[in-house]
């Protein structure tokens, strides 16, 4: 049963929550591995790139700078323009565009056009993260349709874990333009295998107008949802973007172990991401306000314990664990708030997740330079994390009042 406050379903049986995912879901994980990989990778190839293009680090940089606004912007601007397009035919040609775009990086000798191109691969990578979001939560059903957004979004934070450093070893070893093929090859694979297993949109499917999409703007949940997303994510980014000194000067890590600890967070991130998918249908709310209290504890733990490498290490694995779990859980709210408008809700949370990103890390390198000192990242990522706590409370507790006793 539905209606227009929300939705109100039976309990899920156990064996229907334990199902297993439709094969397409991991098929899109392999699409958002990639997209993760590629939006990472540059970090660990800044030297190698500016040294070839005769750039400094800062201006190699803006490659990074560049592709997080063409996320910000593309991924609604691209769903809305692809709105009567059949959705598989949108992750076919956006996995096209990708790769085309890796390919232009790898032969090309100008920083401008090198720039275009990774804004050209970002609106790209928007596009298919919208509407894979979207047919992954159809194709698992109402019962799974967090758990199958976990498994799709774990691709990315696999990519952390195995796709970035591996990118910046073959970089390293086999010049930068290197991981750029790889990825423009298997970008090419993945859509052979997108054309295969994506299943049509059906006869029933009618494609929406833009003012019908844009009508599901007119929901204050999803606007709560999207808040949710900015904040959760610019809290744990605006730290992590920053968390290399505060591990060797606060906490005493030699910098041979500090990759042992990023590498750590992946791990965490990628946990978190599949265990918050599966509790988030059955407990979506307890889980969203549940990860932000965690997250707003151990970001504060940073800034205020001693420095212990051990401690430390396990805080910030956890801190993986914890800050990124809800995001599954934030990104199915945001779809089911907006109604019809799925495809326009799904591409605003990758906006809202890229914009805290970048108003996180871009304050908290300003604390970074204050009084503070190497704790100021994590003490603005303690204030913007407690800040999840308002949307994610005000969305269970309007829910309270539209349910029905």
């Amino acid at each position: 049963m539905s209606t227009r406050g929300g939705l109100l379903q039976a309990p899920v049986p156990v064996e229907a929550r334990a199902a297993r995912l439709p094969l397409v879901v991991h098929v899109l994980a392999l699409g958002t591995f990639l997209m993760g990989t590629t939006e990472f990778v540059v970090a660990g190839l800044l030297p190698e790139i500016s040294g070839d293009l005769h750039v400094s680090v800062a201006r190699a940089g803006l490659l990074i700078t560049v592709f997080a606004v063409g996320m910000i912007v593309g991924a609604p601007l691209m769903a809305m323009l692809t709105l009567r397009l059949p959705r598989r035919l949108t992750l076919v040609l956006a996995l096209g565009f990708f790769a085309a775009g890796h390919v232009v990086v790898a032969l090309g000798s100008g920083f401008a056009l090198l720039l275009a191109a990774r804004f050209l691969t970002a609106l790209a990578t928007g596009a298919f993260w919208a509407v894979a979001n979207v047919v992954a939560a159809r194709a698992a059903g109402p019962a799974a349709s967090s758990r199958a957004l976990g498994v799709v979004g774990s691709g990315a934070m696999l990519a952390n874990v195995v796709g970035v450093p591996l990118g910046a070893f073959a970089g390293q070893l086999l010049g930068w333009r290197g991981p750029f093929w790889a990825l423009a090859v298997l970008a090419v694979a993945a859509m052979g295998l997108i054309a295969r297993h994506v299943p049509d949109d059906g006869p029933g499917h009618r494609p929406l107008s833009v003012r019908s999409e844009l009508s599901g703007l007119r929901s204050g949940r999803l606007w709560l949802a999207l808040a949710a997303c900015a904040t959760t994510t610019g809290g744990v980014l605006a730290t992590y973007s920053y968390i290399a000194p505060l591990l060797t000067d606060r906490a005493g890590f030699q910098a041979g172990l500090v990759p042992l600890a990023l590498a750590g967070f992946g791990a965490g991130a990628l946990v978190g991401f599949l265990v918050g998918g599966r509790l988030g249908d059955s407990r979506p709310h307890a889980t969203t306000i549940g990860a932000a209290g965690a997250t707003t504890v151990l970001l504060l733990a940073l800034c205020l314990l001693p420095g212990h490498p051990p401690s430390t290490g396990v805080l910030v694995a956890l801190l993986g664990l914890t800050g990124l779990g809800a995001n599954p859980v934030l990104i199915s709210l945001a779809v089911r708030f907006a109604g019809r408008a799925a495809t326009l809700g799904s591409a605003l949370t990758v906006s809202a997740f890229n914009l805290g990103t970048a108003v996180g890390s871009w304050i908290a390198g300003l604390a970074l330079d204050s009084a503070l000192g190497v704790t100021g990242p994590a003490a603005v990522g303690t204030a913007i994390a407690a800040l999840t706590l308002v949307p994610t409370t005000a969305i269970a507790l309007v829910r309270g009042r539209r349910t029905p006793s």
